[in-house]
């Protein structure tokens, strides 16, 4: 059967495979739009995968001040790890080490659920007994004596155990700066799709890896098949047009947040078509052994 093509470029009939996660949000609130994007930052640094960040987390959307709870400019953050425990571990240490430092921000819950995790309780304690707990429409806030004034932050936010991280998108093409230009069009239209995030950096992997390698102790290894300049060495699953290859992998809160983010990436990818040098979307899976989750193109672009 012949692969589905938009606009020239050729929709591998494949699929990607992704992997359940528990995921939170948090909203970040600031004097103005600058510092609760510049808290939102910090606090998702290094959390590109939790194969060596401990978490994955990235920006969702800005939120306006007339949806905050404290009425000032803010940003919704999201961030998934494997387990409840280490989530909790990853949120206290993120927030309190970036969103507590941060000058004039407050932190709130972004999500429900009857599971919580602790967020202004377990933080409380740096107010040294000074901090003190408000209880308003049923939603409990600690104030927290900081230097430029108080740190207001909720004392939980809801999980969820039904999110998923792993959901990717393999753009390949003739140059690196088409395959760049339509990856950039890519995550921009992931980042207008609710609940979910893209958490590498500017959403984009150049390095996507396979499991396993030939050294010992190394779980994850250069995805050899994708790598344009083994083509010769290689048992490579390139043409040989293609000079680049970027991924683009995403996670949410949901299956169907992944699949429409999914969606609105290849859409956006393929915009400018074949004749921008845009060959070939596909997606990376491990046979699906691994993860329950399997996104196959062919339906999510139907």
């Amino acid at each position: 059967m012949a692969n589905l093509k938009i606009k020239g470029v050729e929709i591998i009939e494949t699929f990607a495979e992704a992997f359940p996660m528990v995921g939170t949000r948090i909203i970040i609130t600031a004097p103005t739009q600058k510092w609760a994007l510049i808290a939102a930052q910090t606090m998702t640094g290094f959390a590109t995968s939790v194969i060596g960040c401990g978490a994955e987390a990235g920006i969702e959307r800005l939120v306006p001040a007339e949806e905050t709870l404290d009425g000032r400019p803010g940003v919704a953050v999201l961030l998934f790890t494997m387990d409840v425990n280490k989530l909790q571990t990853q949120l206290r240490n993120r927030v309190g080490q970036c969103v507590l430092t941060s000058p004039g921000s407050a932190c709130f819950a972004g999500l429900e659920g009857e599971k919580k995790l602790k967020l202004g309780s377990s933080l409380r304690f740096f107010g040294d007994g000074w901090q003190v707990s408000k209880l308003i429409g049923g939603r409990r806030f600690w104030r927290i004596p900081v230097m430029d004034g108080e740190f207001v932050c909720e004392q939980t936010t809801g999980l969820t155990k039904n999110a998923v991280g792993g959901g990717n998108l393999l753009v390949l093409g003739r140059s690196h700066r088409a395959v760049l230009t339509a990856c950039e069009r890519a995550v921009k239209a992931i980042g207008d799709v609710p609940d979910a995030i893209a958490p590498f950096p500017g959403g984009i992997v150049r390095s996507g890896s396979k499991v396993g390698s030939k050294y010992k102790g190394q779980i994850a290894s250069t995805n050899d098949a994708y790598c344009p300049t083994l083509k010769g060495a290689v048992n490579t699953a390139l043409p040989l047009n293609v000079e680049a290859v970027m991924e683009i992998v995403i996670d949410g809160l949901s299956a169907s947040a992944v699949a429409a983010a999914m969606r609105a990436g290849i859409y956006a990818a393929v915009k400018g078509g074949a004749g921008e040098g845009i060959t070939h979307i596909t997606a990376g899976n491990y046979g699906g052994n691994l993860g329950p989750h399997h996104f196959h193109l062919k339906e999510i672009v139907a």
